[in-house]
C-alpha cells in the first residue's frame, strides 16, 4: 500500500522505492539504537521541567522592560538543569547560532586577550565575527583581540600536541571548539575527543576558558559537552533544542560568572538578565525543548538513510553510515556543481512549506561564495526542519540536515534520486 501512495501521490518509480526500502531495512539495528538515546534525553528534559516546577502560569509574559517575567526565568532555569550548568541565558532576541557565539565571545574577551580555535578556522559566518573575512567592522580583531588556530589532524581529530604547545607558549583567554562540521569535509567531533581536549587543556592551564559551539549536536548523544567541564556551551533554538517549534532564539549555558558578563553584553551593565521581553515565546520554546529529543532522532534517521543510499551509489559521505553520529548534518561530495543545485531543489520539492519554490545560488550574507539553500520550513531558516545547502565551490558538497519527521526524509531521498535518475546522473 505504501508503494502505491508514493507512486500515486509523488510519482516515485518502483525501483527507487525498492532501493530505499532495502536501505531502510539494513539500517533497522541503528534506528533501534537511536531510540535509547531519544528515551534518555526525553526523560532528562521532563525531569528538568518537573524539578523546576514548570507551571501553566509560566507561559504568561510581561511588556515593556520585561521585569518580573517568570516564564523567561523558568526557561533559563530549565536549560541550566538540562545541560547541568550553573546558569543559562536563553532569549528569543538572540537571532542565530552565530549571534549567540558572537555574544559569548564579545562578552568574555577584552582587548589584548587571545582566542584560540583548535579545529582550524570556524564556520564561514563566524570568520566575519572574528575579522578573518568581510569589512572587519565591529570584529574581534578590530577590538584588539588576537586570534590563532590549530588545524585538525588529517584524520579529523584534534591535534592535542600542538594545542599544548600553543597554550604553554602563549596562553589564550579562551579556547573555542566547533563540534559540527560547518562547510568542511570532516565528521563532527566526537564527545570523547571534546572531553579529552577539555581535560588536557585544563590540566595544563585551568584558567583557560573553553567554549563549545554545540550547534547541530544537541541530543544526538546522551551527554553534552557541558557534562565534561566546558565553561560555555552555545547553540541556536532553531536547530536541535527548539524541536521545530521555537520561533527564534539562542542559548548560552555555563559558569554563572561568565553568563552574567554575557548578559550585560546583550542588555547593558546594571541590567543583565533582569530585563528583556520573551514576546510570548515561552510556551513554544519549552514545548520545542520537550519535543527536541524525538525530533533530533527523526533527523538522525534521515541522515543515516541519505548516507547509506549515496554510499551505495558510489559517492563519498561525511560521516559514513557505519560511524557514530555527533550532529545531524550529512555531507555528500558530488564533485559537480549541477549535482548540488539539483539536490537542493529536490529537497525543496519535498518540503511542506514553499515546495513550489525553486532555489537558486545567491550571495548570502556572511559567506564568500555563492550558496544555494533549500529550506521549506514552518520556522524560517530552521535547520532542524528538512533542509539542504552548500557553497558553490570545489569539491561541490551538499549538506543535508534536519527533518521533523523521518518519513518526510524518506520522501526527500526518493525525490532526489528521481531527479538524478532523470538527469542520467545515477544508475539504480
Amino acid at each position: 500500500m505504501n508503494r502505491d501512495l508514493y507512486n500515486n501521490l509523488f510519482k516515485i518509480d518502483d525501483k527507487i522505492y525498492d532501493f530505499v526500502q532495502t536501505i531502510e531495512e539494513e539500517l533497522s539495528p541503528k534506528f533501534n539504537k537511536l531510540k535509547e538515546i531519544e528515551e534518555y534525553n526525553l526523560l532528562k528534559v521532563i525531569k528538568a521541567m518537573q524539578d523546576c516546577k514548570l507551571s501553566s502560569s509560566d507561559f504568561n509574559w510581561t511588556t515593556g522592560y520585561g521585569y518580573g517575567d517568570a516564564g523567561r526565568d523558568k526557561v533559563e532555569e530549565i536549560f541550566k538543569e538540562v545541560f547541568h550548568t550553573e546558569d543559562a541565558l536563553v532569549r528569543p532576541n538572540i537571532a542565530s547560532g552565530t549571534h549567540a557565539l558572537a555574544l559569548a565571545l564579545q562578552g568574555i574577551l577584552l582587548p589584548g586577550d587571545r582566542l584560540l580555535s583548535i579545529n582550524g578556522d570556524p564556520y564561514d559566518t563566524l570568520k566575519q565575527v572574528i575579522g578573518l573575512e568581510g569589512d572587519n567592522i565591529g570584529s574581534l580583531i578590530e577590538l584588539g583581540i588576537h586570534y590563532d588556530k590549530v588545524e585538525l589532524l588529517k584524520d579529523g581529530k584534534i591535534d592535542l600536541d600542538k594545542v599544548i604547545k600553543k597554550i604553554k607558549n602563549d596562553p589564550p583567554r579562551l579556547v573555542m571548539i566547533q563540534r559540527s562540521t560547518g562547510y568542511s569535509l570532516r565528521d563532527a567531533l566526537s564527545l570523547e575527543q571534546i572531553k579529552e581536549a577539555i581535560e588536557t587543556i585544563k590540566s595544563v592551564n585551568p584558567n583557560i576558558l573553553i567554549m563549545i559551539d554545540n550547534c547541530y549536536g544537541e541530543f544526538t548523544q546522551k551527554v553534552e559537552p557541558s557534562d565534561f567541564g566546558a565553561d560555555l556551551t552555545v547553540g541556536s533554538l532553531i536547530k536541535n533544542p527548539g524541536g521545530g517549534l521555537a520561533l527564534s532564539g539562542g542559548y548560552i549555558v555555563g559558569l554563572k560568572s561568565l553568563i552574567d558578563r554575557i548578559a550585560i553584553r546583550l542588555t547593558a551593565p546594571g541590567l543583565g538578565k533582569d530585563t528583556g521581553l520573551t514576546f510570548g515565546t515561552t510556551r513554544t520554546t519549552l514545548q520545542g525543548l520537550y519535543f527536541a529529543p524525538k525530533v533530533t532522532m527523526e533527523a538522525l534517521k534521515g541522515a543515516l538513510l541519505f548516507a547509506l543510499a549515496f554510499e551505495k551509489l558510489g559517492f563519498k559521505t561525511f560521516p559514513q553510515s557505519s560511524k557514530d553520529r555527533f550532529d545531524i548534518i550529512e555531507a555528500i561530495e558530488f564533485q559537480d556543481e549541477e549535482f548540488v543545485i539539483e539536490f537542493c531543489r529536490s529537497i525543496q520539492k519535498s518540503s511542506a512549506v514553499d515546495s513550489f519554490v525553486t532555489p537558486y545560488p545567491w550571495d548570502m550574507p556572511g559567506y564568500t561564495d555563492k550558496v544555494i539553500m533549500a529550506s521549506g520550513s514552518f520556522i524560517d531558516g530552521s535547520s532542524i526542519e528538512i533542509s539542504a545547502d552548500g557553497p558553490l565551490r570545489e569539491p561541490y558538497v551538499a549538506y543535508y540536515q534536519g527533518g521533523l519527521n523521518y518519513f518526510q526524509c524518506k520522501l526527500a531521498l526518493m525525490q532526489v534520486l528521481m531527479s538524478f535518475l532523470k538527469m542520467n546522473k545515477i544508475k539504480i
